[in-house]
């Protein structure tokens, strides 16, 4: 996901947080200290509802880390390759591979509901306990609603409806049940499709009548739309593409530009002359260090085009998408991320082989269609 920022290691996985997690954190810990507390616990002075509502948010982002936590581990523990965790608005997003087996796929989709429902019934409990025996209400109510939240949060991930958790449920069941993995697949998108259709119109009935968090519902129902658009669109895909390598898609030669120009330069020699809007470019010794996209190049200010060089605006290497030309193209494309566009670059032997792009998966999508299906 864009417009992430690292922020260290979770047992051993890279960890990234979205622009929009301080916003949720607002969010909530204005809610939480302006109308919940106030409501529950009233009396106390403002500092300390605004205290508690940033307290209560924080420990919500904690228990959204440990749901994708849980999920990351559990991969990691059945061999599925973690590239990291991103923090985002809407909760989290886990990378990783796709499991090699049904009952893989299972555990892996369950371990964060699961996670999330403990972590609530433990807040609850504890909440309970300092309400009861001590006397401390505050925390008890911050504790009381982390454990809502959180149950909320674990009933509905196990919607049966893909990307939610629950749609990959369904979709490890009816691949176990089939042992057909892209059947699976398609009809968990299907099912997050109809799913998200319905969030959206829910959501805009409540707001119309008067109630704001149906633009939130409509909101996470659009995005849940999208993503199983895209996941429905991939399992179609999966069967064309299975057995090609990535230096069966690949573009060559391709052009380049060297990371050490100044913008200036680059402008004037490489990209007013560039076919694609996007250029690899490459150190002194030849090798890919990342990709330069050419609508980031022109916002650069002309009185700065002398002092920045390429690499200063370029993508770095290691937060693009790259494999090696003998790498299966189903996985290649697996590793793309939401939102980071279909631009793959192809290593060999430290050296750039060839790009793969949108246009190249189409163009063997279309052979594939031109064989018909007795050649399939």
């Amino acid at each position: 996901m864009n417009n992430a920022l690292p922020m260290g290691r979770v047992f051993g996985i890279p960890l990234r947080m979205h622009w929009t997690v301080p916003v949720l954190v607002w969010l909530f810990g204005y809610s939480l200290g302006s109308r919940t507390l106030p409501d529950s616990v009233p009396d106390r002075p403002g500092a300390v509802y605004a205290v508690a509502g940033l307290a209560g948010a924080l420990l919500l982002l904690a228990s959204l880390l440990a749901h994708e936590a849980a999920h990351a581990v559990t991969a990691r523990r059945k061999g599925i390759p973690v590239q990291g965790i991103t923090l985002w608005a809407l909760g989290g997003v886990t990378e990783m591979g796709r499991p090699r087996a049904a009952g893989a796929a299972f555990l892996v989709a369950v371990s964060g509901p699961l996670t999330s429902l403990v972590v609530g019934a433990v807040a609850f409990g504890a909440g309970v306990g300092l309400g009861t025996v001590h006397g401390w209400a505050v925390p008890a109510a911050v504790l009381l609603w982390l454990g809502w939240i959180n149950a909320v949060l674990g009933v509905f991930n196990l919607l049966p409806a893909a990307p939610l958790d629950g749609g990959r449920v369904v979709q490890a069941l009816l691949w176990w049940r089939t042992g057909d993995r892209d059947r699976a697949e398609r009809a968990a998108a299907r099912s997050g499709q109809v799913m998200g259709a319905a969030m959206v119109a829910v959501g805009w009935i409540s707001l119309l009548r008067g109630y704001p968090g149906g633009l939130w519902l409509s909101f996470i129902g659009l995005f849940v739309m999208f993503v199983a658009g895209a996941e429905r669109k991939h399992a179609a895909l999966a069967p064309a593409l299975r057995g090609l390598r990535a230096s069966d898609a690949m573009t060559t030669p391709v052009e380049t530009c060297p990371d050490w120009l100044t913008v200036e330069r680059c402008v004037e020699e490489v990209a007013l002359q560039a076919r694609h809007g996007v250029l690899p470019v490459t150190d002194f010794d030849g090798r890919p260090s990342g990709l330069l996209h050419l609508g980031r190049l022109a916002k650069v200010p002309p009185d700065r085009r002398d002092d920045l060089r390429v690499r200063d605006v370029a993508v770095p290497l290691e937060r693009c998408t790259a494999c090696g030309p003998e790498d299966l193209l189903t996985d290649v494309l697996e590793k793309l991320t939401l939102g980071g566009g279909a631009y793959i670059l192809v290593i060999g032997a430290g050296r750039l082989a060839g790009v793969i792009t949108e246009r190249d998966v189409t163009r063997l999508l279309q052979r594939h269609a031109l064989r018909g299906p007795a050649a399939r």
